[in-house]
C-alpha cells in the first residue's frame, strides 16, 4: 500500500497541514450526554443535537483549512472502547481501576469478550454516513478507528485475559477474528464512500516505555509483542480497495492533558515503519518523550510521515521558527517533500477533553496552516 509523494500541495490523505480526528465537546453536546445519561433525554432527542453540532464542528473544519474532516469523535465517549463495544460478541465493562496516566487515572471501563468477534452492522458506518454529505471535491470525510492491536491489547488486560482465553484458546484463531471483523468493518465503511481511514494506536507507545516491560512477569520482548501487533494490523488491512487511504496515528496515551507513557521510537522502528503496511504515520514528537527523529530512517520510502509537533494538550502557540527547525531537522532522515503536519493527538481523546479552550484549539490548527504553507506552499 503506497500513497502518492509530490512536492507542495497534496489532493491526498495525509495533507500537509492535517489534524488527528477528536475535538473539544461544546457544552451542548456536553450537557446531552448527561442528560441522556440521566433519563431525561431520548435516544432520538441526543442524535439531534450530535447532528448538529457535528455539523457546526464540520464546517469550523472547513474554515480553518483542514483537507480531512472528521465528526470530532463526538458520539463517543472514549476514542476506542467504543469502536470495540460496537463490535458484535463484545461487551461494555465497569472495572476496579482506569487507565494509569501520569497525573491521574482515567474512569475504570473496558470492552470484554462475550462470544466470537465480527464486525456486521457496526454502528460507525452510519456515523460516517452522516459526516460523508459534507465531503467535497477538496474535503474529504476521515473515518478514526483503534487499531486491531489496540483491541487485541485490551482484550489481554489483566481483568479480561481469563475470559478472552475461555472464548479463543488459540490465539492465532483470535488474531484472525479480530483481522476479519476489522475488514468487514472498513469495507462496510468504504461503501459508505470512506476513502481515508485512521488507526489509532498507543500499543507502540506502550512497548517503548521501560515501566511496561518491568510490570510483565514473562520474557516476551518487544520483537515477540511488536510482532503479533504488526500481523494482526496487517492482516486486517490487506487486499483493501486501492483507492482508500489506511494511515496510522501512533502515541503515548492522551487524557485530559495527560500522558501515560514515554520513549523514543527507536525499539519499535525496524517492526512499525518498516513493515506495517500502512500509506503514512502520524506520530507524536512534541515532547522530549517521543525521543529524536533519527529513527525515521526506517519508514519505507513509499509511505509518509506526519510530525506531531504541535502539543494538543495545551493552549499554549508553539514558536514558528523553532517548529520550522524541527522539520528541516526531521528531513534529514524522511524527505521533506514526504513529510506533513499536525498536533501530536486529538484535543479529546476521551470526551473530558484536554485542559484548553475551544479558541484555543482552533488557534491552534491556525498556527500549523500557516506554518505547512510557510513551508511547502
Amino acid at each position: 500500500m503506497g500513497v502518492e509523494v509530490k512536492a507542495g500541495k497534496r489532493s491526498v490523505a495525509p495533507f500537509r497541514f492535517d489534524n488527528v480526528g477528536s475535538f473539544l465537546r461544546p457544552e451542548k453536546l456536553k450537557k446531552a450526554r448527561a442528560a441522556f445519561a440521566g433519563g431525561s433525554l431520548s435516544q432520538s432527542e441526543l442524535k439531534t443535537i450530535e447532528d448538529e453540532c457535528i455539523a457546526e464542528l464540520i464546517q469550523k473544519q472547513k474554515d480553518v483549512g483542514l483537507g480531512a474532516i472528521t465528526d470530532g469523535e463526538f458520539r463517543r465517549s472514549w476514542w476506542h472502547l467504543d469502536f470495540m463495544w460496537g463490535l458484535n460478541g463484545v461487551s461494555k465493562e465497569s472495572i476496579d481501576k482506569g487507565y494509569a496516566f501520569h497525573h491521574e487515572e482515567t474512569r475504570a471501563e473496558t470492552a470484554r469478550l462475550t462470544g466470537k468477534i465480527s464486525g456486521e452492522n457496526h454502528p460507525f458506518v452510519e456515523h460516517f454516513s452522516f459526516i460523508q454529505q459534507y465531503a467535497t471535491d477538496e474535503v474529504v470525510a476521515r473515518q478514526t478507528i483503534p487499531a486491531p492491536a489496540q483491541f487485541l491489547s485490551e482484550l489481554q488486560r489483566p481483568e479480561n485475559i481469563g475470559v478472552t482465553k475461555q472464548v479463543y484458546p488459540d490465539i492465532e484463531e483470535l488474531v484472525t477474528d479480530i483481522a476479519t471483523a476489522y475488514q468487514t468493518v472498513i469495507k462496510d465503511l468504504y461503501n459508505a464512500g470512506c476513502r481515508s481511514v485512521q488507526l489509532d494506536d498507543c500499543t507502540w507507545g506502550m512497548l517503548v516505555d521501560k515501566n511496561y516491560w518491568e510490570t510483565r512477569h514473562d520474557d516476551a520482548t518487544v520483537e515477540d509483542v511488536g510482532g503479533l501487533f504488526l500481523r494482526v494490523n496487517n492482516l486486517a488491512i490487506e487486499n483493501l480497495p486501492e483507492d482508500l487511504v489506511v494511515t496510522t496515528h501512533v502515541c503515548r496515551g492522551n487524557y485530559h492533558s495527560s500522558w501515560a507513557s514515554s520513549g523514543g521510537y527507536d525499539p519499535i522502528a525496524d517492526i512499525l515503519f518498516a513493515k506495517e503496511n500502512v500509506c503514512a504515520y502520524y506520530l507524536e514528537f512534541d515532547t522530549e518523550r517521543a525521543g529524536d527523529f533519527e529513527p525515521l530512517e526506517s519508514v519505507s520510502e513509499d509511505k509518509l510521515v506526519v510530525l506531531g509537533l504541535f502539543s494538543s494538550k495545551t493552549g499554549e502557540l508553539e514558536e514558528k521558527e523553532a517548529i520550522k527547525a524541527r522539520i528541516e531537522e526531521a528531513a534529514k532522515y524522511v524527505d521533506i517533500n514526504r513529510l506533513c503536519i499536525s498536533p501530536q493527538c486529538g484535543f479529546a481523546s476521551t470526551e473530558e477533553g484536554n485542559i484548553l479552550t475551544e479558541e484555543q484549539q482552533w488557534n491552534k490548527l491556525r498556527l500549523i496552516k500557516e506554518v505547512a504553507d510557510e513551508v511547502w506552499g
